[in-house]
């Protein structure tokens, strides 16, 4: 009868050597496919407009930062249905995938962040976006009581903002560092599992098999006749 406890089985099962080569072997293998990755992926430029919304005369200046909130939220939108397609040269689509306006909750300024495969082309996203929100701020400053003005137009970008092979392959190695580490901690618990049970079937056997012996006696009381 095998009376091992299950803590000197998980024991026994982290000790063997085969075990642990899961370890490097996913560490390598999420390497080269993050490597991979990064080194087939397109590299992606980002070109970044700044607008700023100013009151109008007899404007209360605290609406500035309000609207500027507000047309943060719409400049897609904004720049979809005036003419920022047609002076970037790309499709409505593409404005909404790779196009982002964030805002700051201390200044009425937005920040107008474009991306694109060609620099020259996240650029010409950026401004247009930004052409169109000084346009059509233009058409409703009667009603609203400010406008946008272009701050900074948006630079030609030397290096893409993807990331690159090399960095791809580290964080692919540590992913696969991490499942490698799951798999070791799952797999043992298994097999601790499989143990216990095997034990538990050899504890109760010898209940059953108690009454084996008995043809040896019944023998026996035969010869004494």
């Amino acid at each position: 009868m095998n009376t091992t406890p299950p803590r000197t089985s998980l024991q026994a099962a982290l000790r063997r050597p085969g075990r642990w080569a899961v370890l490097p072997v996913a560490v390598l293998a999420g390497a080269a496919l993050g490597g991979g990755y990064g080194a087939l992926k397109t590299p992606q430029y980002a070109a970044t407009s700044y607008v700023i919304v100013v009151p109008a005369e007899k404007s209360d200046p605290a609406a500035a930062l309000g609207f500027a909130q507000a047309y943060g939220r719409v400049a897609t939108d904004i720049a979809v249905t005036g003419d920022a397609q047609v002076w970037a040269g790309v499709t409505a689509d593409t404005l909404r995938r790779n196009v982002q306006a964030a805002t700051s909750p201390d200044a009425p300024m937005i920040s107008i962040t474009a991306q694109s495969e060609q620099p020259a082309k996240a650029v010409s996203m950026a401004d247009g976006v930004a052409r169109a929100l000084v346009l059509n701020s233009s058409h409703v400053a009667g009603s609203t009581g400010v406008k946008v003005v272009q701050f900074s137009r948006a630079t030609k970008p030397i290096a893409p903002v993807s990331p690159s092979a090399p960095l791809s392959a580290l964080v692919g190695a540590c992913a696969g560092g991490l499942l490698g580490g799951l798999a070791l901690l799952v797999r043992p618990k298994r097999a601790a599992s499989r143990g216990e049970a095997r034990h538990s079937r050899q504890a109760s056997a010898p209940a059953g098999s108690a009454a084996v012996p008995a043809p040896a006696t019944a023998a026996h009381q035969a010869e004494a006749v």
